[in-house]
């Protein structure tokens, strides 16, 4: 039963209904495997009268126990008259001397006797429905080959074939049953057979088994395939013979299981039973030289995998003539794996000693790559010399504040910043890029001693961090927050011989950590102006000279120029605010672009022009801080527009995809809410009714579209809910159909406008969603106007203000838009 493949809850069931035997409480010492009855009765009456073809008893009939016959043609083999005593078990395997092949006895057999006990093997197995007949091969081939590639006891095609002791050929299958009913010895010459003893045929036969090409037996297929491929191609059809025949079995033993699974403990047992093995092979065979027979036994494991450019350089490193690893491979280990100077000094002498071989670099060794891969290690000039600028080069890491010509501690802060010089930083990156700049020059056609001047295109980014409070012990009371300003290189171009400018480097992924150079990082708050002015303002003023002069550096061991443009666009709303000057997003200047109110943006909600500029954020401030025509303070805040302090870095016209989407997806999520509440109806719902309509709209998505609430709206659940999947979904909670074809089309038109704004470059990319923008847009504004009042009268967001009014004129004053905009 086991083998057939009943479960161990089936047995005491069955053997209860049959024989009225209660064995739940049994072990396997008191009802053996193989019951003792009348084995020829039960065995070849219910294969022939049950219709049932996997139940091997009969259903009708109560069995009887009984003990075995002497004229059992199963139990005790028949010759002639004369009678013979009971096959006796076959010893375990481990344990029984191995018997040689006996040609003569197995050929004295008669055939009536083989043909008796093959006709039974054959009801036994009973595998016409699993296995493939040998009558489905497309080739006329000899009856003597057939037979080779055909199991001895169902004369089938060979499936997963097993040669006994006594060389004869089986499915395992075929053997696992016979061997199971009959005992323990071969169907075809009675030579004693245990399945464990059973082996896997020569290779070649595999291969040549493998490779007959055979018709396939299901309906309406017939398809020629190769009976090594047939597996594969009997996925195709769920037939039974897929399940069981010609699948991978299991050769037995216990399950492999992948190491990570295995506890630490049974790892160490492994482990120790391997360094054993390995160990008593070394002192056998090496004398002893355990890292010799390692080094070779992983050298094998390579050359089997294929891995040969790996085995080729550990065999040299095995013969003494590698070079072992690089320093900045040695660095990027010690940086890695957390390792302190000493730890890395002692594992570099540990190996050194045990091995001979100087695989690790010494310290000093990683020092001087350190030098290579940090700031402040290249020289360089600028022509004219940047004014108030130190012409030195080997600048490392300095003060957040190095560089103001008089005392900072007027400012009120509580802060530590570290930086980098900002030309020596820039100089760090084009050193990296070096390569590229070169390759960039062949790829164009441009002469490799091309002296320049390059014009370089780099993108500014600056964001908080949030909180990243620790406990500082009894030092310094600093702010909780951090914020960080970089830089990145977007483009590097040259004119051609034609006056062209083309590009030897552009950025694929702006937004990368492996492109964004960090510049300044500081421990306070992104709101708190005065600090922000005090900490940015030399790396300013370092910008501002670097626009005016050329740097002069070695690219490819020649002297080349280049010019610079700062395009200071990776911020977002809160910080452009902060650095222009401007009051908080909560203000009732709305928009960072233009000077329309709050008020004033919900009416008008397309026409909108962008009119703010840095200079004039500048003018606006003197007249703040020295109000020349003695005014009140609403009547001076009207005046300068929500200018609120001094601005101290120039931002570009730039709208930020990320926080866009997620300013637009919590407006529509509150607006989901209050078409399924029916507000257009009801102006003024309480806080419970409001409660129940988010708690119903967060139970549809999770079932719907399995979106789960979450605490703060993040950009992955912005992109998800918004799109026409999600409002579907939501127009099923609300009961109106005139509201959700609103709702519909206003998602569609949703949809239509959001590449614009998260592409890079969008008359490249979309050039006619750019030019149904406005239309889109006007149409949007006119839902909102009129379906929505209730909502948008009088009040508008900061980014769907942006998305109606200020996209097209963006793209057309070539702002930053998409990748540009982004924090970095």
């Amino acid at each position: 039963l086991r083998k057939m493949g009943y479960g161990n809850s089936f047995w005491p069931e069955l053997i209860h209904n049959t024989f009225n035997i209660d064995v739940q409480m049994d072990s396997e010492a008191r009802h053996p495997p193989h019951f003792c009855y009348n084995c020829w009765r039960i065995v070849i009456q219910t294969i022939n009268n049950t219709t049932n073809e996997d139940a091997f008893f009969p259903i009708s009939t109560i069995v009887q126990w009984k003990p075995h016959s002497n004229f059992c043609n199963v139990c005790n083999f028949r010759n002639g008259t004369r009678k013979r005593k009971a096959l006796k078990r076959s010893p375990p395997a481990a344990k029984k001397p191995k018997t040689a092949v006996d040609i003569s006895r197995i050929t004295k057999r008669k055939d009536q006797r083989n043909s008796t006990s093959i006709l039974l093997a054959k009801k036994i197995v009973n595998c016409k429905k699993i296995h493939l007949n040998s009558k489905l091969l497309m080739l006329d081939y000899p009856n003597n080959f057939i037979q080779s590639v055909s199991c001895q006891v169902c004369e089938h095609l060979l499936a997963d074939p097993v040669q006994s002791p006594c060389k004869h050929l089986f499915c395992r299958t075929c053997i696992l049953k016979c061997t199971a009913v009959l005992g323990k010895y071969c169907p075809v010459c009675r030579f004693p057979c245990d399945p464990t003893e059973c082996r896997s045929p020569v290779k070649s036969f595999v291969s040549v088994l493998n490779s007959l090409a055979l018709k396939c037996p299901v309906a309406d297929c017939g398809e020629e395939v190769r009976l090594g491929e047939y597996p594969n191609h009997a996925k195709n059809h769920k037939e039974k013979r897929m399940l069981h025949a010609y699948s991978p079995t299991n050769k037995g033993g216990r399950p492999r299981q992948h190491l990570l699974s295995l506890t630490r403990r049974a790892q160490k047992h492994r482990l120790r039973y391997l360094k054993l093995q390995v160990k008593a092979f070394a002192d056998k065979e090496e004398n002893g030289d355990v890292k010799s027979v390692c080094l070779t036994l992983f050298l094998l494991a390579l050359r089997a995998g294929n891995e040969h450019r790996q085995a080729d350089e550990l065999e040299a490193l095995m013969q003494g003539h590698g070079s072992g690893l690089k320093p900045a491979v040695c660095l990027a280990i010690r940086v890695s794996t957390f390792l302190s100077c000493s730890q890395y000094h002692k594992m570099y002498k540990t190996v050194k000693a045990t091995t001979g071989k100087q695989i690790f670099q010494p310290l000093h060794a990683l020092r001087s790559a350190e030098k290579t891969l940090l700031p402040g290690y290249y020289s360089f000039e600028w022509e004219p010399p940047l004014p108030q600028v130190s012409t030195n080069t080997e600048v490392g890491i300095i003060d957040g504040t190095c560089g103001w010509s008089h005392c900072v501690d007027e400012y009120p802060m509580e802060t530590i910043s570290r930086r980098f010089r900002y030309d020596v930083a820039i100089v760090s990156t084009l050193k990296d890029l070096e390569d590229n700049i070169l390759e960039g020059l062949k790829c164009q056609n441009i002469d490799e001693y091309f002296g320049g001047p390059f014009t370089v295109v780099i993108k500014e980014s600056c964001d908080g961090m949030g909180d990243v409070s620790e406990k500082h012990g009894c030092g310094p009371p600093v702010p909780e927050k951090a914020v960080r300003y970089s830089f990145t290189i977007m483009t590097i171009s040259v004119e051609n011989e034609n006056g062209e400018k083309v590009n030897v480097f552009e950025e694929l992924k702006p937004n990368s950590e492996l492109c964004c150079k960090p510049l300044c990082l500081m421990l306070a708050d992104e709101s708190d102006h005065e600090t922000m002015t005090a900490i940015l303002g030399p790396l300013v003023a370092e910008r501002e000279a670097m626009k005016s002069s050329d740097l002069i550096l070695e690219i490819g061991d020649l002297p080349r120029s280049f010019k610079f443009i700062f395009r200071g666009t990776g911020y977002d709303e809160k910080l452009v605010r902060e650095l222009e000057g401007l009051e908080a997003s909560g203000s009732m200047y709305v928009c960072t672009l233009c000077d329309t109110t709050r008020s004033n943006a919900s009416q008008n909600l397309t026409l909108h022009s962008i009119t703010r500029s840095h200079e004039e954020n500048l003018e606006r401030y003197e007249v703040w801080r020295t109000n020349p025509y003695q005014e009140t303070a609403e009547e001076l805040r009207d005046r300068v527009k929500g200018v609120a302090a001094k601005a101290f870095i120039e931002t570009q016209p730039s709208i930020d995809a990320l926080h866009c989407d997620i300013g637009n997806a919590t407006e529509f999520y509150k607006l989901f809410q209050d078409e399924i509440g029916e507000l257009h109806k009801n102006l003024s719902p309480s806080k419970e009714e409001r409660k129940r309509w988010q708690a119903m709209l967060d139970k549809h998505f999770r079932e719907k579209i399995n979106l789960k609430p979450i605490m703060r709206l993040n950009g992955n659940f912005a992109r998800k809910l918004m799109t026409e999947e999600t409002v579907e979904a939501v127009c099923e909670l609300i009961p109106s159909e005139e509201r959700r074809e609103i709702l519909r089309e206003l998602m569609h038109l949703y949809v239509l406008m959001k590449p614009v704004w998260r592409s890079t470059f969008p008359l490249k990319e979309c050039p006619d969603l750019v030019c149904q923008y406005s239309f889109n847009s006007q149409r949007f504004a006119e839902l909102l106007h009129t379906k929505f009042k209730y909502r948008y009268d009088g009040k508008i967001t900061n980014y769907l203000h942006k998305t109606l009014a200020h996209v097209p004129e963006i793209i057309e004053r070539d702002g930053s838009i998409g990748a540009w905009a982004s924090e970095g």
